[in-house]
């Protein structure tokens, strides 16, 4: 049964046009009062509902339901419906307020829809974050492109709506606009294609170690959505690179690194070229005492003097014939040194190498590679190794190269 408010406003001594003012605002007032009881009502019974069966299971996806508010948007839905199916008999008297509050609900109905199915992507993205196989996925992007195509449907949903329109003389117009569009989401644009691209090829997952230094980023990704990939540097700070710059631009990932069985050292000894000397016998007996080179020394004097008889070389000069170097024994002893740390990896390259001669003198490149890939740890290994190696350097009559300084010319 419904009352004719109309008449009742006439019975109270009001005018024509204003009792039928105050019914349409009656209706709407009494018809809004009811959409906030059935939503609140709703969004109650909701919340409890998902509360009472997050407790009661393992999983953690309906935590991140409430979480994200999932139930307090699906309450949004009965009141929505109550008043679409509603309006037809309280406002049949008045078929333009009628027509403009079913183009309103209908344009609210598609913006909840939206808003809902974003909360709903946003809890399984928690959710998926949580798995071991996809915590170093870039599931924002996932979610940030599929939110696009979501809210590209529901603008043309609703230009539909409001102008009466099919969904073809939307794209229409969109096509004629494409420049403008092309100009103003460059940026989203750019980011969407690199970040398919970043996914496809596999160039960068969450928790690598980057290097970008045109950005000053030094550290672990630790996240990648459609515009942006966020990197927390080693002194905590965060820097922020375009997604599309990791296509267009260089940098270093250091990923192959850390998937391998070491972290490699790369570093140069600079020996002062006038430092370096054949070595005669008393000084090869000297060296001879240092256990990790004594045999290798044994074999190779009675090789090269095997060689010097069989050749007659007059060896009253060291120059003449084959000879050994104070360089070439520390190298070996640098290379036994290295080959029995407990902290190298012996499947990877371990090398001790001359390079070519500059100003500041023969560089002896160590290249090996550290089995602990943890920087602190990294760091004091290496650190330990060049303390020993430099320290060995005067046994075998060397010097280290050095810019002299006043101090230097004192002495």
């Amino acid at each position: 049964m419904k009352f004719d408010l109309f008449k009742i406003y006439k019975k109270l001594g009001m005018r024509e046009g204003f009792a039928e003012l105050m019914e349409v605002f009656t209706y709407i007032l009494i018809i809004f009062s009811l959409t906030v009881l059935l939503w609140f009502i709703s969004r109650r019974i909701l919340r409890s509902f998902f509360y009472k069966v997050s407790k009661n299971t393992k999983s953690k996806f309906d935590d991140f339901l409430l979480k994200n508010k999932v139930p307090s948007i699906i309450a949004c839905f009965p009141p929505i419906l109550l008043l679409f199916f509603s309006l037809d008999d309280i406002l049949s008297k008045y078929p333009n307020i009628l027509e403009f509050i079913e183009i309103l609900l209908e344009v609210i109905g598609t913006l909840i829809s939206i808003v809902f199915v974003k909360r709903l992507l946003n809890s399984i993205k928690d959710y998926l974050k949580t798995l071991s196989n996809f915590r170093d996925k870039p599931i924002d992007s996932y979610i940030q492109v599929i939110m696009i195509f979501i809210w590209f449907f529901g603008i043309m949903v609703i230009f539909s709506i409001i102008s009466g329109k099919d969904i073809g003389t939307f794209l229409a117009t969109l096509g004629a606009l494409s420049a403008v569009i092309l100009l103003i989401f460059k940026d989203t644009i750019l980011g969407f294609v690199a970040s398919i691209q970043v996914t496809v090829n596999d160039i960068v997952r969450i928790g690598d170690w980057i290097t970008m230094k045109s950005y000053y980023a030094d550290g672990d990704v630790i996240e990648i959505n459609l515009s942006t990939v966020k990197v927390q540097n080693f002194d905590k700070t965060i820097t922020s690179i375009p997604t599309y710059k990791l296509v267009s631009d260089s940098f270093i990932n250091w990923r192959g690194m850390s998937e391998s069985g070491g972290r490699r050292i790369k570093r140069s000894i600079l020996i002062k070229v006038s430092s370096i000397k054949f070595l005669d016998d008393e000084q090869l007996t000297k060296l001879k005492q240092i256990e990790r080179i004594s045999s290798f020394i044994t074999k190779r004097k009675e090789e090269i003097e095997k060689e010097n008889k069989d050749k007659g070389v007059n060896k009253k000069l060291l120059l003449n014939g084959r000879n050994m170097t104070n360089i070439g024994l520390y190298r070996r002893y640098a290379l036994a040194y290295l080959k029995d740390h407990p902290q190298i990896s012996q499947d990877l390259t371990v090398m001790v190498r001359q390079l070519a001669p500059s100003p500041e003198g023969v560089p002896l490149e160590i290249y090996v590679f550290v089995k602990d890939k943890v920087w602190v740890n990294y760091e004091k290994i290496m650190s330990d190794i060049f303390d020993h190696l430099l320290a060995a350097i005067p046994t075998f009559d060397l010097e280290c190269f050095e810019y002299t300084s006043e101090k230097s010319f004192s002495k």
